[in-house]
């Protein structure tokens, strides 16, 4: 912190905290210095302290509030300002709206540096509360304390837990009573699995030895079915597992699909193992429009239901088909999108990377009875090549909903090879489609702009861009 000791301490006592910035973080300007602060809402004042030096600018966290902000308002989950998850509890949702759809315009503005349509207003979510239908928790026989809990000397903590990571500590997980994020009866069977495994003395995950049994638990919820995935991670065989999860069913006999997956690897993902369907069906089942959706234990689907059908309808408004166009969808993922449009396109190509996404893609395709989709599954920028446009012929419509990181150069480069006359870009990260069209730039020109909320309570927005052809 040597870098610090020539700042006047006066100049981080009593400092108004004056905007919100990416990724949540609040900004200060004081004199020469510019600070992002975390932890705070725009209109407080503060003291701070530094905790890290870059090379243009500071991070700091407050020690002491002498004034609230009046976008502030009462955190309504006991776990907030802990728990690494919805982290702008303490903001109105108008405010967290506000600062979203500024979010998106000045990173298109400042990054992308191309001409801009007038940005429509951002969607709210239709759901503020219980809005996920996926969730993952972590078991640790570790748990984190709050100093409030190590202070108290009125009683004593079980530290096996079952819940989230704390911010920055991957061994670190505190235990979640009842988290806002996904309806009934996720908690009730977090808390009922934690309970049974005190009871029964199941040993609890160690996450910097990586020993014991019970590693991980996924609840996957359907909002439009109300069907119920229970996935549960363990480190080995046991003989307790099999007891383990016929107790749940029998607490629980709405599951619809009870899994349990041996992960002994060094992560948690589960992509490249077997999950073994305990009991019900291996899938649920997601509705939207009349179309059905199978959700299998490794399938993607956006985690709130009700918001990506907002999304995929702003997407096909964009899109603007009239039934004789072929469409690629590029990063289809389980082809949702792909089936969502199908009906209005002479026939859509989806394109994937994740294979097992790929075989979900044509499962929904079949019992949709949707003839007029075809997916492939490789590294985008391998098979978007001239050959794939020869072979499959060149489209008159793209929809691309990359990852957060966005679209590989090389896949960029092809677009503009192609000139396809229309594009519509859905990105969860409008940085990095910032960067892409401003790459798309010498061939296109953004027409449309829609901002969706997709996650309240959080920073992250999803953001809809329609290109033409200059």
């Amino acid at each position: 912190m040597s870098k610090f000791k020539n700042i006047p301490a006066e100049l981080l006592r009593n400092v108004k905290i004056q905007d919100m910035v990416a990724e949540g973080k609040c900004l200060v300007r004081l004199e020469n210095l510019v600070i992002f602060v975390s932890q705070v809402a725009p209109g407080d004042v503060v003291d701070l302290r530094v905790t890290k030096a870059k090379k243009n600018f500071l991070e700091a966290v407050p020690t002491k509030f002498h004034q609230y902000s009046e976008l502030r308002v009462e955190p309504f989950c006991q776990h907030f300002g802990t728990c690494g998850g919805c982290k702008w509890q303490h903001l109105g949702y108008d405010a967290q709206l506000r600062y979203k759809q500024q979010q998106v315009e000045d990173q298109l503005t400042r990054i992308g540096k191309v001409a801009l349509p007038e940005i429509a207003q951002i969607l709210p979510s239709p759901a503020r509360t219980y809005y996920r239908n996926k969730l993952e928790f972590t078991f640790s026989d570790n748990g984190w304390l709050t100093t409030e809990q190590i202070n108290d000397d009125s009683r004593t903590y079980n530290r096996e837990v079952v819940g989230f990571h704390t911010p920055a500590r991957f061994d670190k997980i505190i235990d979640v009573e009842h988290c806002w994020l996904q309806p009934e009866p996720s908690n009730e069977i977090r808390l009922f699995i934690r309970d049974y495994a005190h009871q029964h003395e199941l040993p609890f995950n160690n996450l910097v030895r990586q020993t014991g049994l019970l590693r991980n638990l996924i609840v996957r919820t359907a909002q439009s079915t109300g069907e119920t995935m229970v996935i549960l991670q363990c480190y080995r065989t046991d003989e307790a597992i099999e007891p383990l999860l016929d107790a749940v069913l029998a607490k629980f006999p709405e599951i619809t699909s009870l899994n349990y997956v041996l992960n002994s690897k060094g992560n948690e993902t589960f992509h490249d193992l077997e999950v073994v369907c305990y009991r019900g069906k291996p899938y649920i089942e997601e509705d939207m429009e009349g179309l059905h959706f199978r959700i299998g234990p490794k399938s993607f689907y956006q985690t709130n239901s009700e918001g990506a059908h907002q999304l995929y309808k702003v997407a096909r408004d964009f899109a603007d088909l009239q039934g004789t166009e072929l469409v690629y969808d590029l990063y289809t993922g389980a082809g949702t999108i792909a089936s969502f449009v199908a009906k209005k396109a002479r026939k859509v190509i989806g394109v994937e990377y994740v294979e097992q996404a790929v075989a979900d893609a044509h499962v929904n395709a079949e019992i949709n009875g949707i003839t007029n989709t075809e997916f492939y599954a490789g590294d985008m920028k391998d098979i978007l090549t001239a050959g794939f446009t020869e072979t499959h012929g060149r489209p008159d419509l793209i929809i691309t909903d990359p990852p957060r990181a966005g679209m590989h150069p090389d896949v960029v480069q092809r677009l503009l090879e192609l000139r396809t006359p229309r594009i519509v870009y859905i990105s969860c990260n409008p940085a990095t489609q910032a960067r892409d069209l401003e790459l798309l730039d010498p061939a296109y020109r953004v027409t449309r702009v829609q901002p969706v909320d997709m996650f309240p309570h959080t920073h992250h927005v999803e953001n809809v861009v329609l290109l033409e052809l200059k």
